[in-house]
């Protein structure tokens, strides 16, 4: 053989043998990622679950791919999109609100499910039980109906003299229905007058606070749901411009400019979301993984927004507060 033509052979064998070692290599797992609401209001949620990922071994790009799908409050669309990621193959689906999980669990018996939702799996019947979920669905649940009745306490000791409440509720949640109940209780306790307003799309919010000021609502309670919670800002420049003050279930509504929040932390909620799918990706199965109850709570309380709207808050509040924003 002439030297000319071992170099090519062997310079040809190392170019190949690399290449037909990545041709052999599996491919990494694919985890379909789905909300129903925006993706821009969701950029804190999903570092939060990344980070649950990589404590459990899992980097995106390096071992493990995610596919992102946001129905951009399009709930119609949900169980199409969902369809898609099946048929993708992808390792498990993801879902990070009540309307997800509904959708996902009614589509898909055998994919593995992973859930972060603020509302009681079992009664949704996203689960058999809480200790041992059966089936192919587990995740996060953070029970939020008894927050509600604590929202509104604590927009009393704030605006002490409002006897007038309203209540903003989305009829589609399936949580309105508990917190409305746990919202009125709460009100008849502290002898305050609670009217309920349904907003159940973008234009309806308006309305909604709208007729809440015609009977006289001297403060604002908001319930907890992704359609309302990604208006978060109208809902900030609404309260401002009616000089009504609100209490919200999550900080983003504190922190876009609404007078206060308090419930559980939904970066924390995913954070464990993404530990739970890191153990999925291992081998563990939902069936085995008891339901994980996130109970960190966090009051937020917006100064700058209570000095707009004329406040003073109790220092005895303030002093319970996680954060202030000043």
């Amino acid at each position: 053989m002439k030297r000319r033509e071992f170099i090519t052979l062997v310079g040809g064998a190392a170019v190949s043998w690399p290449l037909a070692a990545r041709a052999q290599q599996p491919a990494i797992p694919v985890v379909g990622y789905i909300r129903s609401g925006s993706r821009v209001a969701s950029a804190q949620l999903e570092a939060a679950f990344r980070e649950g990922l990589r404590s459990e071994g899992f980097e995106e790009g390096r071992n493990v791919a995610i596919d992102y799908r946001y129905a951009e409050l399009h709930y119609d669309q949900l169980p199409a999109m969902i369809t898609e990621l099946i048929r993708r193959q992808v390792a498990l689906i993801y879902a990070g609100d009540i309307p997800t999980a509904v959708a996902a669990k009614a589509t898909s018996p055998t994919v593995p499910i992973v859930f972060r939702i603020g509302g009681d799996p079992v009664e949704l019947g996203l689960v058999g039980s809480l200790n041992r979920p059966g089936g192919n669905v587990t995740g996060v649940s953070f029970l939020s109906s008894a927050t509600v009745a604590l929202r509104l306490q604590m927009l009393h000791e704030a605006v002490p003299n409002a006897t007038v409440l309203g209540l903003i509720v989305n009829p589609r949640n399936s949580n309105s229905a508990p917190d409305t109940r746990e919202a009125q209780e709460a009100a008849r306790q502290l002898s305050l007058e609670l009217h309920v307003a349904n907003a159940a799309s973008v234009p309806e919010i308006d309305s909604a606070i709208a007729s809440l000021m015609q009977r006289r609502a001297q403060a604002l309670v908001i319930g907890g749901d992704a359609m309302l919670t990604n208006r978060r800002q109208q809902f900030a420049v609404l309260t401002m411009r009616h000089g009504l003050p609100a209490t919200a279930p999550t900080r983003d509504f504190a922190d876009a400019g609404v007078l206060m929040s308090y419930g559980a932390s939904n970066v924390d909620g995913d954070r464990q979301g993404g530990i739970y799918v890191g153990r999925v990706l291992k081998g563990d199965k939902p069936a085995d993984l008891p339901v994980q109850q996130s109970v960190k709570v966090e009051l937020v309380i917006n100064l700058i927004a209570a000095k707009a709207l004329g406040l003073a808050i109790p220092l005895p509040l303030l002093a319970r507060a996680d954060e202030v924003i000043e």
